[in-house]
């Protein structure tokens, strides 16, 4: 991180009511509107409004405009890409997943705030969410909100038919078959996951790749560095579907999707975000009470992870107001805001501590278990080409699981595209 040594971060916020011994900002003349771009919140309450209006109000004469960003992560990037490559984007601050930071910072569009991150400030956060806001030594977000792929379960299910979660992936597959031979319900599916030929769809592939021992990038920058096993992992992502551990659908389904099905009671076993869990939990959720949590499985040769996700706050380069600017991405990923967040919406704070809060406990008891697993989980490739990777591979991967090509000519195709794309790329 250029030198910075981590620590605790302080609101940088004028109002007394706030966290105070701050530094104040500089008067400014007339009314200021600073525009914040972001996903959808989600939840069973948006703090979002609130939390502004506070903003606002310890800023006179600032007004933050929200606006909202299709639900699609891949649109979202489009969205940015467009109208980042202007200097004036009409847009300051921005919710970013995790995996653009690199390739924003290497465009030119983010703000550096390499010299306006204070000493001891990242410490609070997890460390690999801190790593996912640097690049070439240098900041360029906050982190904002944490996510880690999981594996849901039907807690009454697997106790009626005497099974504990499974560890592996075969075990999973067994209890697929022995529980849905015995509920004999044909409309019960047995594991759902996103399959659809999108970002989704790659991160799934990982987990499989870690579950076999392999990855996707070799320590050289290696496309697929063990062809054999990432085959494997192919292999047996299409065997899910082919012999019905799977339902076909899930060539075509996304997080949405595949979670409405769950949570209609419709699965024994689910792959998701931690969102998911409020959800699954609310009032009128027809398997409340009635879901587990645990580990993604592991298999042969490897440990199973979650691929860790989320979103940072970076500054649009060309904003007009980059003080106020960095002053809101602050408060956001405050404490006080983060806080406010996990209570009331479906995103889940960057703040270790807040695993732990007392409050946020009684309202969540899955926070503590929520925060080993986000520890345990793995991130992506992080490198400005990750976009480059993913749309590369993502046609390649899908045809194995449509059933149109297999595994290992997928790669073989998939490492020619992106030996030439990457050589060029550099």
């Amino acid at each position: 991180m250029g030198g910075l040594s981590p620590g605790g971060l302080a609101l940088l916020l004028v109002s007394a009511l706030l966290a105070g011994g701050c530094t104040e900002l500089a008067p400014h003349a007339g009314p200021i509107t600073l525009v914040l771009k972001h996903a959808r919140i989600l939840g069973p309450a948006d703090p979002f409004p609130g939390l502004l209006r506070e903003f606002e109000a310890a800023h006179p004469g600032v007004r933050v405009r929200s606006e909202s960003l299709p639900w699609s992560s891949d649109e979202q990037h489009q969205f940015y890409v467009v109208n980042l490559e202007g200097q004036s984007p009409g847009f300051d601050v921005m919710m970013l997943d995790v995996i653009w930071v690199p390739e924003f910072a290497r465009a030119g569009w983010l703000l550096d705030l390499t010299d306006r991150v204070r000493p001891q400030e990242f410490a609070a956060y997890f460390p690999s969410t801190v790593a996912a806001a640097t690049w070439s030594g240098r900041v360029w977000a906050f982190p904002w909100n944490m996510n880690v792929g999981l594996l849901y379960y039907r807690r009454d299910l697997l106790a009626k038919h005497g099974f504990q979660p499974p560890v592996t992936w075969a075990a999973l597959a067994d209890q697929v078959r022995r529980i849905r031979a015995a509920e004999g319900d044909p409309t019960l599916e047995g594991y759902l996951w996103q399959g659809k030929q999108y970002e989704g769809m790659i991160v799934n592939v990982l987990e499989a790749l870690w579950a076999h021992g392999t990855g996707l990038l070799g320590d050289d920058g290696t496309v697929f560095p063990e062809p054999e096993r990432a085959a494997a992992a192919l292999g047996f992502l299409r065997r899910l579907i082919a012999t019905g551990v799977s339902p076909s659908w899930t060539t075509a389904a996304d997080e949405e999707l595949s979670r409405r099905a769950f949570g209609d009671g419709h699965a024994i076993f689910l792959r998701n975000w931690p969102y998911v869990l409020n959800l699954l939990e609310a009032p009128g959720s027809r398997v409340r009470g009635r879901v587990g949590l645990a580990p993604l499985p592991g298999g042969v040769g490897g440990v199973g992870a979650g691929s860790t996700g989320g979103s940072h706050l970076g500054i649009a380069r060309g904003t007009a107001h980059p003080d106020l600017a960095l002053a809101l991405v602050r408060f956001l990923t405050g404490e006080r805001a983060e806080r406010a967040m996990a209570a009331g919406a479906a995103l889940y704070p960057t703040r270790t501590a807040l695993y732990h809060d007392p409050a946020l406990v009684a309202g969540n008891p899955w926070l503590p278990r929520i925060h080993d697993l986000m520890l345990a989980g793995r991130p992506r490739p992080v490198t400005p080409s990750y976009l480059l990777l993913s749309t590369t591979l993502q046609p390649e991967l899908s045809a194995v699981l449509v059933g149109l090509k297999s595994e290992r000519r997928a790669i073989i195709d998939a490492r020619r595209r992106l030996d030439y794309f990457l050589a060029s790329n550099r």
